[in-house]
């Protein structure tokens, strides 16, 4: 599996294409915006995009997807439930903080722990791990040993907890009990900011470290 960050919206938010490399069949994860730069990357990849999958509801991870959807009739895979009062509330989201008028959207699947997301030939594990949001849930590729993990962890800090229904509690709970046992060798790509691995985080993290 190939990956390509593509940084959108004022957020500087990661959004990732993955793409299969025995079909060349590719996922999007959260496209927050700029949807002409993501089809670019994907048309220069030689990729044909075959769905799109969300780590969580805010607006610069989640706020592209309706109209790339629409657009190339995509299904959408995440999150999990429980965030379903972001994306209902992404219109007012849009005018918080300053975005284009974005719609709200309703996944063709919600998806829980231990749920496996599929495209091309490359399956991906789904961890939920609230904390940040209530329904967030993060994307792990075994055989690469690679995580998406959206705003739950960074290179050097963590996810903000003090937006509706976040919980600090929750949130290290959820890097502890569901990502930490994944490996120390595992490469993370986060929501914003560079890569890390969680052996890395586990030495140095000043928020959730040993």
């Amino acid at each position: 599996m190939q990956y390509r960050i593509i940084p959108v919206t004022p957020f500087q938010q990661n959004c990732t294409l993955l793409v299969c490399e025995k079909t060349k069949r590719a996922a999007v994860v959260d496209p927050g915006g700029d949807i002409e730069q993501i089809l670019a990357v994907a048309a220069k990849a030689g990729a044909t995009l075959e769905k799109i999958l969300v780590t969580h509801g805010h607006i610069d991870h989640a706020g592209g997807v309706a109209a790339l959807a629409e657009r190339l009739s995509l299904p959408i895979e995440g999150p999990q439930r429980e965030d379903q009062f972001w994306i209902d509330g992404m219109p007012q989201q849009s005018k918080m903080f300053g975005f284009p008028d974005v719609r709200a959207f309703t996944p063709d699947r919600w998806l829980e722990q231990g749920d496996v997301v599929c495209f091309g030939a490359v399956s991906l594990e789904v961890l939920h791990c609230p904390g940040h949001t209530p329904g967030h849930v993060v994307f792990f590729h075994r055989p690469s040993r690679l995580a998406l993990v959206g705003d739950v962890l960074f290179a050097g800090s963590i996810g903000r907890t003090d937006f509706p229904r976040g919980d600090l509690d929750t949130l290290l709970a959820s890097i502890r009990e569901r990502l930490w046992p994944l490996g120390d060798d595992v490469a993370f790509i986060p929501g914003h900011g560079p890569m890390s691995t969680f052996g890395d985080e586990r030495a140095s993290n000043p928020y959730c470290g040993d």
